[in-house]
């Protein structure tokens, strides 16, 4: 399933992050050592569409600069990436990887899945925050799937 693959995408994401580690650490850990893990009401990393996972994570950490380009000049001028929360930078990061990159998901269910992949994790104003600066660079880099 595709939202597993999100979420557990974010999760490794932020493993690289905190650890420092290479993203092909990471993704042996999880395919190989958590496909039982638990993650959500009774869903299980092993039902995850692994091929996503493969792609969001080493996508977002092969372009992550390229991605921050994209994402630092849709944030409030006094505001930097690197001030925000590593969680909800890791998000922007994977909804601006999908964006920009996987063509065969429509913006609007990739802007849709990650605003809700925030609401997973904060309970503030951090899932609007997603949704602006994704549809913003959704209208930007996929243009023509909004007339």
């Amino acid at each position: 399933m595709r939202r597993i693959a999100r979420l557990a995408a974010a999760q490794a994401l932020y493993q690289i992050e905190v650890a420092g580690v290479g993203a092909d650490a990471v993704l042996l850990e999880f395919l190989e050592h958590r496909l039982d893990d638990e993650i959500d009401d009774g869903l299980k990393l092993a039902d995850m569409d692994r091929a996503l996972f493969k792609d969001l994570v080493g996508g977002v950490s092969l372009r992550k600069a390229e991605l921050d380009g994209l994402l630092e000049p849709l944030l409030l001028p006094d505001w930097t990436l690197e001030r925000l929360e590593m969680l909800l930078r890791v998000i922007l990061r994977a909804g601006a990887y999908e964006l920009a990159q996987r063509t065969d998901v429509p913006p609007k269910v990739a802007i849709t899945e990650y605003v809700d992949l925030a609401h997973d994790f904060f309970g503030g104003r951090e899932p609007a925050l997603v949704n602006g600066v994704l549809d913003s660079l959704a209208r930007s880099v996929r243009a023509e799937a909004f007339g």
